[in-house]
């Protein structure tokens, strides 16, 4: 029986012991904070991430991996006649899964790849059900289909603490972030189909609070929440908050709290925070 292995990038994120014990395999984007490079790997935890942007000179420039990379690792995990699924990020933030798909169409491997339309826990529903499936000896159809209905399942919401990276990344205009910061803005967004559409704003926390008893509301209404994510920029203490009001809804999940990665960050900036969940 042939087997099938999974890739994904450095911005899934997941704890390293999930990883290990699926098998799945990351390919590391980069960035770069004032002329030096490295590596988004597990040297570069998100906590040291952030104090190297908080005093860079310039907001970090993050670069997708080199197409010869992916061919590289393709070809060594295919050599066993093993196939391939690839997936990846949005195509909305990164070249990535582009990258993935030029280099499957030069390896000598059988590889799919998909773009997973979200990232961070968002991608990693699907890399870890699909690497579940593979564990198990699935087919490839079988894990293509599960990977279509966990991502046509899914939800994902960001919460911006301060506009300073969105304004110097381009996303929003200076004179917006300006007016924000000065009155304190709070921003809840919907990533939908590579959008970010906001769902709730106002000035200081209370406004992330208002919105988190609205999603409280919303959950405790479905019967189907497979998984639920939390994801945060150095905000810890606020992530905690919302673990502790939706685990009195689901006393049986393990939903994790976990720190972004460096590629995430780069755009949402300090105190962000992203809930994220799936449903049957």
């Amino acid at each position: 029986m042939t087997n099938v292995k999974i890739v994904t990038d450095s911005s899934c994120t997941m704890l390293k012991s999930v990883r290990d014990d699926l098998d799945i395999h990351m390919m590391p984007l980069s960035v770069m904070i004032d002329g030096v490079v490295y590596a988004d790997d597990d040297h570069l935890e998100g906590e040291h991430f952030m104090e190297l942007m908080g005093s860079a000179k310039a907001l970090p420039k993050t670069s997708q991996p080199p197409i010869g990379e992916f061919v590289e690792l393709y070809d060594r995990l295919g050599a066993d006649g093993s196939e391939i699924i690839s997936i990846h990020m949005t195509k909305g933030l990164s070249g990535t899964v582009e990258a993935a798909r030029q280099a499957s169409n030069l390896s000598s491997s059988n590889v799919t790849v998909i773009d997973s339309d979200f990232t961070d826990q968002g991608l990693s529903f699907q890399v870890i059900q699909a690497a579940k499936l593979a564990k198990n000896g699935a087919s490839l159809p079988e894990i293509l289909a599960e990977i279509d209905h966990v991502k046509e399942n899914t939800k994902l919401f960001i919460g911006i603490s301060t506009l300073d990276n969105l304004v110097k990344g381009g996303r929003i205009s200076r004179a917006t972030g300006l007016l924000s910061n000065i009155f304190n803005m709070k921003v809840v967004m919907d990533f939908e189909h590579t959008e970010l559409i906001p769902v709730a704003k106002g000035r200081g926390i209370k406004t992330f609070n208002k919105w988190f008893d609205e999603l409280k509301n919303e959950l405790s209404q479905l019967s189907n929440v497979r998984q639920i994510g939390i994801s945060h920029a150095d905000g810890l203490e606020l992530a905690n908050g919302f673990k502790e009001g939706l685990q009195a809804l689901f006393p049986d999940m393990d939903i994790p709290v976990l720190h972004t990665n460096p590629v995430i960050a780069t755009h949402t900036g300090k105190g962000a925070f992203a809930i994220m969940y799936y449903t049957d």
